[in-house]
């Protein structure tokens, strides 16, 4: 089984943290920023973090479908460029959000044999922080996004062990 790189989480984690440094920071140097309930162009304070945030986790999810091209006797349907590039098409992002952590899903619980991993609650996890950090509070909804994105790395890691164990290991079991 070939190694694979595995996005660092704890750095989205990081950048989460960062983001709300920045949102006090912005806060502290403008307390009217949020009187009047949302501010429509974010302060760079905030922005910039965030959207670092953002990149990095369409880092991660890049990497996390190169990780599952790599698999040996396996066809990944989603190609790691299509899991990040559509998520720039406004409408369809809605869906693909939803789409790619079924496929996801469909790999770890064909790998574990057993129905484990809920890709619709992966999407609905992913979509709801998204939300959360466009409307809400970005370092909030970041932290979420990542932590999203941990049960993903947590269910894709268990499924790729399987096969890596030696076979009279798994025909004990």
């Amino acid at each position: 089984m070939p190694q694979f790189a595995w996005p660092k989480l704890w750095i989205g984690y990081l950048l989460a943290v960062a983001t709300l440094i920045g949102e006090m920071v912005a806060v502290s140097r403008n307390p009217d920023l949020l009187k009047n309930g949302q501010f429509i162009v974010p302060p760079l304070e905030i922005f910039l973090p965030a959207f670092v945030t953002r990149v990095y986790w369409f880092v991660c999810v890049f990497q996390y479908h190169k990780i599952l091209a790599a698999v040996p006797n396996y066809t990944h349907p989603i190609s790691p460029g299509k899991a990040v590039g559509f998520h720039f098409i406004p409408g369809y992002n809605v869906y693909w959000i939803f789409r790619w952590p079924i496929a996801i899903a469909e790999f770890v619980n064909n790998r574990l044999g057993a129905p484990l991993m809920r890709g619709w609650v992966l999407g609905v996890a992913m979509f709801s922080s998204i939300l959360c950090q466009t409307f809400l509070n970005p370092a909030f909804g970041a932290a979420l996004l990542f932590l999203a994105t941990g049960y993903l790395a947590a269910f894709l890691k268990r499924a790729l062990a399987v096969n890596a164990m030696p076979r009279a290991t798994q025909e004990g079991s």
